[in-house]
């Protein structure tokens, strides 16, 4: 996917916000929204708070996920870990960089927040990379990354046609390897035969 393809589907993720108007339920083709009371928290797709927070209609509320002391252990575990930690958000760095970039007033210790996200994506990113590098400099002709987001996979596209073209040169060499090996043991097998027949004569 695109990189405005992965924001598209990340905004469609469904966030509280607390508007300071009252308006009947809106009616859209994915279903309705709303309806909105000044003062109470409504649930909304993303994109709709975000444009809320341009107008000056709402203060969005933040994910739980986006807290200095969870995104700390997260950090924490993911530098310990060999593997890849499971991630509060798939779409956490679309997520965290709409609100951030639009309602930074919103979040508390948002730049701390920024930095702490930011810290974890460099972190899977570098993991991401060697894993790769590993799996190119070895014999394998699959490699298994659970708990990667789209955003993350699609930061190393560029690498993956120098994996793929590996895994090909790869099977090509096992292959014939393979047919030699066949066709040595055909022709031994044919010599012992003939051996056989003479001193039967």
């Amino acid at each position: 996917m695109e990189p405005c393809e992965l924001e598209f589907i990340g905004e469609n993720t469904i966030i509280g916000v607390i508007p300071n108007f009252t308006m009947d339920p809106i009616h859209l083709i994915s279903g309705s929204i709303g309806p909105f009371r000044a003062g109470l928290p409504v649930h909304v797709p993303l994109w709709l708070a975000i444009h809320m927070k341009k107008q000056q209609k709402c203060r969005i509320v933040p994910p739980e996920w986006m807290e200095v002391d969870l995104l700390e252990e997260i950090r924490e575990e993911e530098k310990r870990s060999k593997f890849f930690t499971k991630m509060p958000d798939e779409h956490y760095m679309v997520i965290s960089k709409l609100i951030l970039c639009n309602a930074a007033d919103d979040v508390p210790s948002a730049e701390e927040i920024r930095t702490k996200i930011k810290d974890i994506f460099d972190i899977r990113d570098a993991k991401l990379r060697t894993s790769i590098k590993t799996f190119l400099q070895g014999s394998g002709t699959y490699a298994k990354l659970d708990n990667l987001t789209q955003f993350e996979i699609h930061t190393v596209r560029p690498l993956l046609p120098h994996a793929l073209d590996h895994i090909a040169r790869y099977q090509r060499a096992a292959i014939a390897a393979e047919r030699r090996t066949t066709t040595m043991s055909n022709s031994g097998f044919a010599g012992s035969s003939g051996h056989n027949s003479f001193f039967s004569q």
